[in-house]
């Protein structure tokens, strides 16, 4: 990487892992840690739900949250891990990620694995504690995890690096992650 400071972007479907890992990949080398959809509920005092139904495409909201990204960026110029949402990569953010020499990450898993760790949250982004799913509701969540991991596989092609999640557990991915980011740039 050739300098002191490392700006770490995850990104990667939902329930991957990513502000999971990203967290506990910040805690233990000491990094701050951005989740952007929280940070962008935060500076908007609002729930994401609620803000995408202001804008009339999703490319509108993009472009918002890609500010609070933007400002993230430029207020931290120090270490970080920031997870993304699963558009992350796409070119709205890219533009702000890319000048922020950035080490980037995509992190992937099968649909079955993710479907174990699927989570609900309801309008207001509080999880909802969801019962056992019914083989029509398995069914249904696996083929929109699929789709979404096919859909979302054109803007992961930008990323430094892949990692497989491969249904582990956090600790093993972080281990993984951390030593994958110690052979490549010497980090702690």
């Amino acid at each position: 990487m050739g300098e002191e400071h490392m700006r770490i972007f995850l990104s990667g479907v939902s329930c991957v892992g990513k502000t999971t890992i990203g967290k506990q990949l910040a805690d233990e080398v000491e990094y701050k840690f951005f989740d952007l959809d929280s940070e962008v509920e935060s500076y908007y005092d609002k729930p994401i739900e609620f803000l995408q139904t202001e804008f009339s495409s999703m490319d509108a909201y993009r472009k918002r949250a890609a500010s609070v990204l933007e400002r993230i960026i430029d207020s931290n110029p120090d270490n970080y891990v920031i997870a993304l949402p699963p558009s992350g990569f796409c070119e709205v953010y890219w533009k702000k990620i890319k000048i922020s020499n950035p080490v980037t990450i995509v992190l992937a898993d099968r649909a079955k694995n993710i479907l174990k760790r699927i989570q609900f949250f309801d309008q207001y982004s509080k999880p909802i504690d969801k019962r056992e799913l019914t083989e029509a509701e398995k069914k249904h969540y696996l083929r929109e995890i699929s789709l979404d991991i096919e859909y979302y596989a054109r803007f992961y092609t930008k990323a430094n690096y892949r990692l497989k999640v491969a249904g582990r557990d956090v600790d093993d991915v972080v281990r993984n992650l951390r030593e994958m980011l110690g052979l490549l740039f010497g980090m702690k």
